[in-house]
């Protein structure tokens, strides 16, 4: 066992202070040091490290009351300083906060801290102490929405601050590379271990289906068998095995299951004009077969999507109308039964909340705020007591975002729920924290965190796949990459400062330069600005409109000089109206501005190919099933294309 000195939560590991501490025992078949977890002075089974993990989780259950069984099958927020700490913004959390959600029994928090590496493993080593004074000592499974890649959004990703940027899984798809992601999968579970991350809610295996949805860049893309491969290789990189989680591995929530991406008009959802995914019988099938990998893989966990699957049957009867957090159908007899899956299943986020006018039909007057997110797809009309009790049967072991014990609770003392399927969701809690270490080695060294998260060889090892999963799609004159006494350049889109340390000069006027380069965000719409998701999502129309900024910048550079075009492609582009413009033109998913000048210059090769296709219409666009991957007629750029050729 690993034994740090460095702060007062280490100390307790040895013995010196502090709950939790380690204690010698007398038995020469017993450990010699041991963590007293309840507080009692004597080694109890679950405490003991050397006894097989199932048989600590029994002890360690019958042990447990009611309430501290109920608060387990929640998993929180951890909370923070400031003015959004109650949703776990901040720097530092709020200790007093978290002693009444631990008092409550919860043990599971997502993590929503954004800073240093020392400091965040500080403070979880501060949250776990708090854990340790409970009355059996339970330590806290933190988790995380993605970290390390570029998209912060709220409530699928969390900014890179600190650690390792890489592209976004859609640009790792670009690359196709299991070894690669099994790599990227490695560095990023030995940065969250460092500050005490334990659980990724991650990754997505849904399909990228329709090409408006605005959740495809967390995805693999298109191909079923791709995003399997790949999908398998996430897991097996974070876990540490192909066979489940380790104790230094970091838990996976392979997520969401299944058909999320199957949203007409792209509408995620989040929102309740969102709620639906339109499928038939073979789109649901593939769908279905892109979680295979993960679950081959041993995925700790499944996380089932918010929507209402419609135009499916599972052995000749229509699916339940209800989001997959209450299907019966889709949790215990497509995944336990059918794939026989035996790990935890974590709900979304707010699938249990009353969804009011607010957030039905938010207005102008009365916009949907934070206290209005709910998604209780289907079970709109059931009170909470009864949602959750629907949920529990339904498969659910542990709802996510949830911080108040009482409707469930309240399900379980009116027998809504048996106490056998409580025991049931919380043993598989028990038995991950198990698994992961948590009950013997909790807290982490804020000075490895610090030379371990963001280390210079993991930064490199993400530059370069930033680099290589650009998509170089059209390079028509062979300008790219640029001959060495090309630098003097015009600049769209990019950071001049960045420009200047990769060797360019920079010229105010296009007429002046010999090059231009013109980086695009790729075409979104603002349609419901009052759903506080859709106020956020990139939703709409593919093509670029009239009067677009930087396609008028294109259009005037490319009058005058050979132009280079790279777009950042969050969703499908229409690039049409740019293509005959560009003398070369790039597709990015996820990079760094120093990162794209690099394979401008031919100091790294693109080796991207596209994971989704690129259609040549918005009437191609609307054309198109958004259950089928890659259906649209006549694409401008198939899925597969790259300018370099070959396979």
């Amino acid at each position: 066992m690993r034994i740090h000195i460095a702060t007062a939560a280490a100390a307790m590991l040895i013995g010196l202070t502090g709950p939790g501490r380690h204690a010698p025992v007398g038995s020469a078949s017993a450990p010699t040091v041991w963590r007293d977890l309840n507080h009692n002075g004597r080694l109890d089974p679950y405490e003991n490290p050397t006894l097989p993990d199932a048989d600590r989780v029994e002890d360690l259950l019958r042990r447990m009351t009611i309430d501290e069984k109920i608060g387990t099958m929640l998993h929180g927020s951890l909370p923070a300083q400031g003015p959004q700490g109650g949703g776990g913004w901040g720097a530092v959390y709020n200790r007093g906060a978290l002693r009444d959600l631990v008092a409550r029994g919860i043990t599971s928090f997502i993590t929503r801290l954004s800073t240093d590496p020392a400091q965040f493993a500080a403070e979880n080593n501060a949250a776990q102490e708090i854990a340790a004074a409970g009355r059996l000592g339970i330590p806290l499974t933190i988790s995380t929405d993605p970290r390390h890649h570029f998209q912060e959004t709220l409530g699928a990703a969390s900014a890179a601050a600190g650690f390792s940027q890489w592209p976004e899984l859609l640009g790792l798809a670009a690359l196709g590379d299991e070894k690669r992601v099994e790599e990227f999968g490695a560095i990023a579970a030995r940065e969250y271990r460092a500050v005490g991350i334990h659980m990724a809610l991650s990754p997505q295996a849904d399909l990228y289906s329709e090409p408006r949805w605005p959740r495809g860049t967390g995805t693999f893309g298109a191909d079923p068998a791709l995003v399997s491969r790949l999908v398998g290789a996430y897991v097996r990189g974070f876990q540490g095995s192909a066979r489940g989680v380790t104790r230094s591995g970091v838990a996976t929530i392979v997520k969401h299951w299944a058909g999320y991406g199957a949203e007409p008009g792209g509408f995620d959802g989040h929102n309740f004009y969102g709620r639906f995914a339109i499928l038939d019988e073979k789109s649901f099938g593939k769908h279905l077969s892109a979680f295979d990998g993960a679950l081959a893989a041993g995925a700790a966990g499944v996380m089932p999507a918010y929507t209402i699957p419609k135009g499916v049957t599972h052995r000749g009867k229509p699916l339940p109308a209800v989001g997959a957090g209450f299907n019966r159908v889709l949790l215990q007899d497509m995944l336990r039964g059918d794939r026989a899956f035996t790990g935890l299943i974590l709900s979304d986020w707010g699938i249990t909340n009353d969804c009011p006018e607010r957030c039905r039909a938010p207005s102008a007057v009365a916009p949907q705020d934070r206290t209005a997110i709910a998604m209780p797809w289907g079970v709109e009309a059931l009170g909470k007591v009864d949602r959750y009790a629907l949920g529990v049967t339904a498969g659910i072991d542990q709802f996510g975002g949830v911080d108040d014990p009482a409707p469930l609770l309240a399900a379980v003392r009116a027998h809504k729920v048996p106490m056998r399927r409580v025991d049931d969701a919380v043993r598989r809690i028990l038995l991950l924290k198990f698994r992961l270490g948590l009950f013997d080695e909790p807290f982490v060294d804020p000075v490895a965190a610090a030379r371990v998260v963001g280390s210079p060889a993991f930064r490199r090892a993400g530059e370069l796949a930033q680099d290589e999963a650009q998509v170089l799609l059209d390079n028509r004159t062979g300008i790219v990459p640029l001959a060495p006494s090309l630098r003097r350049i015009w600049l769209y889109g990019i950071d001049p400062a960045t420009a200047r340390a990769a060797g360019f000069t920079i010229v105010e006027r296009v007429e002046d330069a010999q090059v231009a380069i013109v980086r695009l965000q790729a075409p979104f719409e603002k349609l419901h600005p009052y759903h506080f998701f859709g106020s956020i999502q990139h939703e709409g129309r593919l093509d670029f409109a009239a009067g677009h900024a930087g396609v008028a910048a294109l259009k005037r550079a490319s009058a005058v000089v050979p132009t280079i075009v790279a777009v950042d492609l969050d969703r499908p582009a229409v690039l049409s109206g740019l293509r005959e413009r560009a003398s070369a033109m790039l597709g990015l998913f996820g990079a760094s501005d120093a990162a794209l000048l690099r394979i401008i210059m031919g100091a790294s090769t693109p080796k991207g190919r596209l994971p989704v296709e690129l259609p040549s219409s918005m009437a191609a666009v609307l054309a198109q099933d958004p259950a089928r991957p890659d259906d649209s007629r006549s694409p401008l750029y198939p899925r597969g294309t790259s300018a370099l050729g070959g396979k």
